[in-house]
């Protein structure tokens, strides 16, 4: 197993000659409506940063890539632009922006400092108001530049949502490669645009369900190298791997508590019974949550963690239920027609995630947390295992079309609309994504 390399970032906002810019506090241009059908994309021009390199060139293109695939930004073609940025401290002539109507202009540089760092500073101005609206320089190591534009993007996105963005951010999932009967399945994680993909598994045993700690750099996933489905953990900054409790029979279906300290999952029985249990990662104590006849399995805690949501089919098909953090009042929440799978709480707490399955179609939808108001974002012929991006407004999943090979990592925002396809250097499924990086 390869060793995933810890990288520092330091960044240092505001400093004091930008800060001694005015700047104007964040205003909400985009609002965003999750049932909105059509969004106008805000047309940005960004910039090349200047660099003595092609560093500047490759961050703004970052930034820009970042904008787009979010579907609230609409970056105008380079080509297109009046005025050439020769200093970024210098104020644009909003006259040339507004002709091509740039509602916003993001300007940048990029030098070296004595020990190595990337210093990159960038502002952000309202072309029609005519002013800053943010300024900011961040530093570096040379080999987290992509980070830096990420991080730039994010910035840009709060500064016109009034909400926390979500490119700096990984996505660990299942790479499948290999014929159909004979399939190789490894973990692997990536930025979320695809980029710095590394494996963390060598294929020897067959991975599933891998999912983010939220406080550490952490994984939890089930492996079938012992022969039975067990849950491990790795640690991602030294490759470092342990298994989650030695049970008899199963265990499948492993997610952590929101403080990182617990792994709930489902335990498989030899009757054939499966129950929720959770162990306690510092004491290895464990605590059953359910004690039913049926199959209870796809937990998944609310961000506050008082509560979890669950998949069972104890009223004789799949439905979601809700229950206390320690098993109690647990009470059906899903009603409609079809089967439920995968429930996955938003990390802003006000939405639960699934998987359904009817008339012959997998859908990917999304329910408030009493049950109430369910809408279906996304159907398919065979697609399942939605994951919240940190800022709970868009869901990656993966699908597989009739006649397909293998399967497809997608993403969608919460409209149901800018549904597109994530890049993997082979198959991919069961995504997971990342909070913001620290």
């Amino acid at each position: 197993m390869r060793k995933f390399v810890k990288t520092t970032l330091a960044i240092v906002a505001l400093v004091a000659g930008i800060a001694a810019l005015a700047v104007v506090p964040a205003r909400a241009l985009v609002e965003i409506d999750i049932n909105k059908g059509v969004v106008e994309p805000v047309p940005i021009a960004i910039t090349d940063f200047l660099s003595g390199d092609a560093m500047g060139v490759e961050i703004a293109g970052v930034i820009s890539a970042d904008l787009r695939r979010s579907g609230l930004f609409a970056p105008i073609e380079k080509n297109a632009f009046i005025e050439k940025i020769s200093n970024p401290d210098v104020t644009p002539r909003f006259e040339d922006w507004r002709v091509i109507n740039a509602q916003a202009v993001v300007t940048g540089r990029v030098t070296q400092e004595p020990d190595g760092r990337l210093r990159v500073e960038f502002r952000v101005w309202d072309t029609f108001a005519g002013r800053q609206l943010s300024g900011e320089q961040l530093f570096a190591n040379q080999e987290n530049w992509r980070r830096v534009a990420h991080i730039i993007a994010d910035t840009i996105y709060e500064q016109f949502t009034g909400e926390k963005g979500y490119f700096d951010s990984r996505i660990v999932y299942v790479s499948e490669s290999g014929p159909r009967d004979n399939r190789v399945k490894r973990l692997a994680i990536m930025d979320q645009d695809g980029a710095r993909h590394e494996y963390l598994s060598d294929g020897r045993s067959i991975v599933l369900t891998p999912r983010f700690s939220p406080q550490r750099q952490e994984i939890t996933y089930m492996s079938y190298e012992s022969g039975n489905p067990q849950v491990y953990l790795l640690q991602l900054e030294t490759g470092q791997r342990e298994l989650v409790g030695n049970f008899p029979g199963m265990t499948f279906a492993p997610r952590f508590s929101p403080n990182g300290d617990k792994v709930i999952m489902s335990l498989l029985r030899e009757d054939g019974n499966s129950n929720i249990y959770t162990m306690d990662l510092r004491t290895r104590n464990t605590a059953r949550l359910t004690d039913t006849n049926a199959i209870d399995t796809s937990p998944s805690y609310s961000p506050d963690g008082s509560q979890v949501v669950f998949t069972s089919d104890r009223g004789g098909r799949a439905q979601i239920y809700v229950m206390g953090a320690d098993g109690s009042n647990q009470r059906r929440i899903s009603f409609g027609d079809g089967a439920y799978s995968t429930p996955v709480w938003s990390p802003r707490g006000d939405l639960i995630a699934f998987t359904k399955q009817s008339g012959g179609n997998f859908q990917i939808g999304v329910m408030r947390t009493d049950g109430s108001g369910e809408r279906i974002i996304s159907s398919g012929f065979l697609q399942e295992g939605p994951t919240w991006s940190p800022n709970g407004r868009v869901i990656m999943f993966f699908r597989q079309d009739a006649g397909a090979v293998g399967p497809k990592l997608y993403s969608i925002d919460l409209t149901g609309r800018n549904e597109q396809p994530v890049a993997t250097p082979n198959f991919g499924s069961d995504p997971a994504w990342s909070p913001l990086l620290k």
